[in-house]
């Protein structure tokens, strides 16, 4: 496996091949130069008839450019996902025309909706058979264009670089995305002088807005007056790379910190001011002390259905400041008082310098007491419960007791929620997880990504027994690249989350959500993979030992309690405030009364 450098400027390209002339290029030769001086060294992807040309040129350049051949199209683009997620930069995969095309929207609709730059490559047929329903034709164009931030088809050799010059600006710049750029074979094949002029600009598209200093002034001030200030981060800090900015404004406005899933990591988990995750699984004090704040500061989020819920409800007190580079996001779900547009590692250090040093001690304390609870009804419970059988939790835990610094890949379901509930985190990009979409499937691939990505830190992927069901061919990429991911499997024999939501308002109608698995092991013994399976507690922290000091691929499979779930949830349509504790013997949900 080739590492990939992760200390460069992700907008930044240092390569000889840029700016230079080379005659008589096939336009196939033209995309893997293109992606050369783009400064990209590993994509993922899938050969077929339309995209064939391309694959034969990039046998010339294997040495400069790997490839990573998934075991299906969707795992290339989820590949790319976690590539783009763990280094900052762009994650780039290959198919071909017709069903390889189709098979990636999904992986692009779920980097459209997470904000993840991505350049797609797709090939298609001759130019001289569009429109007819050519073998393999499909019009990618209009099936993508909801799910990217742009997209263009090149019939020509001569246009390609500078369409891939333009998607890689698009993809990265402002709020990344996803771009798709589909390549007829003719274009592929014929030849054209190579002339490739990386972009940093185009007329009309402002993607970094610049930031209005009345807004600026109106923020501080509004800040500063405040006595229960609450800070909501999103991944736009990390996207952003502001970290350290939005340290020192957290630190010098002293108000409590919370995190929506995206934007865990952003801030290390043991920071004094962080008070935990919001959402419908989240916390139980920063969902509820949302409608009691008096200010409500937004950095990097986009106030989605699950971390509101009911938005005649939300926060109604409050006067909110939202920061965010995107303008399409301010009012879009929750009506501000004062917008701060543009880059936060830019806007957060103007409004910090006007800020004045201040401590919330008794707002903070107030979240303590309500975390208590939490500790006492919930978490108490799942850390340490008194079952026989294993917590979903206690397996989280037993992970950040011998890795504290991993960097954890999940899937989407009740493992999902418990992970991001229950991780530790002290550096930034170390979950990558699939939110606004919520794919299954994600995980194994997407790990895969963000390893050829870090090959420098432990990747671990979380799994439910469904979800690594959907893409479980892709262990064939750790095989074949001998790939050290390790892999947990949280086996409950059930598609849990569904299981959940049909015991708490389906009268326990279990309708399609037992499983019947496979035998996880045999499977991953088929793909030379070592592998293990645990059912006891006693032997849990064993087995995470061998899994983490396993030097290669490893999945484990740990059998976990069957119809557990997960608390606190916000009721579908009920206020932040209403977040409910527990459920009693007949599934209906607890109050959230302090005792």
């Amino acid at each position: 496996m080739k590492s990939a450098s992760n200390t460069s400027d992700p907008m930044t390209i240092n390569n000889p091949l840029a700016d230079q002339e080379l005659p008589n290029v096939s336009g196939a030769e033209s995309i893997i130069l293109s992606l050369l001086a783009e400064g990209v060294s590993q994509v993922f992807g899938y050969p077929g008839g339309a995209i064939m040309p391309t694959y034969d040129a990039l046998m010339d350049y294997e040495d400069q450019l790997e490839h990573i051949m998934v075991r299906h199209e969707q795992g290339a683009v989820h590949a790319a996902q976690g590539y783009a997620r763990a280094s900052g930069k762009v994650g780039v995969c290959l198919a071909t025309s017709g069903l390889g095309a189709t098979n990636l929207i999904t992986g692009i609709a779920d980097a459209y909706l997470d904000s993840t730059p991505l350049v797609c490559i797709t090939g298609q047929v001759f130019a001289q058979l569009l429109g007819t329903d050519a073998f393999q034709e499909i019009d990618i164009l209009d099936i993508s264009t909801p799910v990217t931030k742009w997209n263009i088809k090149v019939t020509q050799a001569s246009e390609i670089p500078a369409a891939i010059a333009k998607a890689f600006y698009i993809a990265k710049s402002g709020r990344p995305g996803p771009v798709l750029i589909d390549i007829t074979k003719n274009a592929q094949i014929d030849c054209m002088a190579f002339d490739y002029h990386p972009c940093y600009q185009l007329n009309s598209y402002q993607p970094t807005p610049q930031p209005d200093e009345l807004a600026l002034v109106q923020a501080a001030r509004l800040i500063n007056v405040a006595k229960k200030p609450l800070v909501l981060f999103g991944q736009g800090l990390i996207l952003g790379a502001a970290e350290q900015e939005f340290l020192a404004f957290a630190e010098r406005c002293g108000a409590p910190l919370a995190a929506t899933i995206l934007g865990l990591s952003a801030l290390p988990t043991n920071h004094p001011q962080y008070v935990g995750m919001l959402g419908m699984h989240g916390n139980y004090a920063p969902n509820t002390l949302t409608n009691e704040c008096d200010v409500l500061i937004a950095v990097g989020m986009r106030f989605d259905d699950r971390v509101t819920s009911n938005l005649d409800f939300y926060a109604k007190q409050a006067k909110v400041i939202h920061f965010d580079i995107d303008p399409s996001e301010i009012n879009k779900n929750v009506a501000v008082d004062v917008a701060v547009l543009g880059d936060v590692k830019h806007t957060l250090p103007a409004v910090t310098k006007q800020l004045d040093a201040n401590k919330h001690p008794q707002w903070l304390a107030k979240f303590h007491q309500l975390h208590a609870i939490e500790q006492h009804k919930i978490i108490a419970k799942d850390l340490e419960p008194k079952t026989d059988t294993i917590n979903m939790a206690e397996v989280i835990k037993c992970l950040n007791q011998q890795d504290d610094n991993c960097l954890i890949v999940t899937d989407v379901g009740q493992h999902q929620m418990v992970a991001c509930r229950y991780a530790k985190f002290s550096q930034s990009r170390s979950l990558i997880t699939s939110g606004g979409l919520g794919t299954m499937g994600f995980c194994l691939p997407a790990a895969i990504g963000a390893k050829f990505a870090r090959p420098d830190r432990q990747v671990v992927g979380i799994v439910g027994d469904g979800g690594v069901q959907m893409t479980i061919q892709e262990l064939g990429v750790l095989m074949q690249h001998q790939l050290p991911v390790k892999i947990i499997i949280l086996n409950n024999q059930f598609l849990g989350m569904v299981r959940q939501w049909q015991e708490l308002y389906f009268d326990k109608r279990y309708a399609s959500t037992e499983l019947s698995n496979p035998n996880f092991g045999l499977i991953a013994d088929g793909y030379g993979i070592n592998n293990a399976k645990v059912s006891s507690r006693a032997h849990l922290a064993d087995a995470v030992h061998t899994m983490l000091s396993h030097p290669g691929a490893f999945v484990l499979e740990v059998m976990v309690a069957q119809q557990d779930n997960v608390f606190p949830i916000i009721t579908p349509g009920a206020s932040v405030a209403d977040m409910c504790l527990g459920t009693n013997t007949a599934g209906t949900s607890d109050d959230n009364s302090e005792d």
